[in-house]
C-alpha cells in the first residue's frame, strides 16, 4: 500500500485495488482480526496510514466500532478508496486524509489506534514518521504496523501466486520482510526511546508501539 513516497495514478490505484479484492483478499479479515486480539482496541479513533484502496480500513471496520482515517499520499489511491467505502456501507464510519506519514495533520495525542500494513517499508525517512505516528497517539494507544499475510499458509500461497505473474515479487517480498530491515526498523525504534515491542512470526512482521497512560 502507499504512504509519503509510493505515488500511483489512477490506473495504478485501480490495478492495486484489483490484486487487493483478489489475490490478497483472504489476507485483510485475518490481519483485522490480530489487530483487534493483540492490541485490545476495538473503539475509539483509528488511522490507517498508507491505507490503498481501504481493504484493511473496510475489514476492520466490520468487525469493531473503530472510527477509521485512511491515510494516503495518493489521491487516486484514496479516490479508489471512497468508492470502496460506499460500496461497503462504511462511508459514515470512515474518512479520507491525503496527507504524508512524516507530517501528519492531526492532534497530539488524538488517535487511539494507529494500523498499517506494507507501507512502513517505503517511508522516506524513518525516525520522523515513527516520531509522528507516537506523537498523535492517545495515552494508552497503540499501533500494528508492519507487513505479512496473517498466516504462514497465505503467505506461502500468495507468494506462489505473486511469483507465477512477477518473478521479481519475490527479492521484493524479501528485501521488506528480511534481517536486514527488520532490524533497520528495531534500531530506529530503540534510538527514538518509543515503547515498543515486535511482533515476527507466521502473522508477518509488526511493530506495536504503546503511548504510556
Amino acid at each position: 500500500m502507499t504512504d509519503g513516497t509510493a505515488r500511483f495514478d489512477r490506473e495504478g490505484a485501480q490495478r492495486m485495488d484489483r490484486i487487493a479484492k483478489t489475490v490478497f483478499a483472504p489476507v485483510y479479515p485475518v490481519i483485522a482480526g490480530q489487530i483487534l486480539e493483540r492490541c485490545g482496541i476495538a473503539r475509539g479513533r483509528c488511522v490507517d496510514i498508507g491505507s490503498g484502496s481501504g481493504s484493511l480500513a473496510i475489514a476492520l471496520a466490520g468487525i469493531s466500532g473503530l472510527a477509521i482515517t485512511l491515510l494516503d499520499s495518493s489521491p487516486d489511491m484514496l479516490s479508489v478508496a471512497a468508492e470502496n467505502l460506499r460500496e461497503t456501507g462504511f462511508s459514515d464510519r470512515c474518512t479520507l486524509l491525503k496527507a504524508d506519514v512524516h507530517n501528519i495533520p492531526l492532534p497530539d495525542a488524538s488517535v487511539d489506534l494507529v494500523v498499517s500494513r506494507g507501507s512502513v517499508f517505503f517511508w522516506d525517512d524513518l525516525p520522523p514518521a515513527f516520531a509522528e505516528i507516537y506523537r498523535i497517539l492517545a495515552p494508552g494507544g497503540r499501533t500494528y504496523i508492519g507487513g505479512g499475510f496473517g498466516s504462514a499458509s497465505l503467505r506461502d500461497a500468495i507468494a506462489a501466486e505473486m511469483i507465477r505473474e512477477n518473478p521479481e515479487w519475490q527479492t521484493f517480498r524479501e528485501k521488506n520482510l528480511g534481517p536486514e530491515n527488520r532490524e533497520r526498523i528495531g534500531r530506529v525504534l530503540a534510538e527514538l526511546g518509543v515503547p515498543h515491542r515486535i511482533v515476527n512470526d507466521g502473522s508477518g512482521f509488526w511493530i506495536m508501539l504503546e503511548k504510556e497512560q
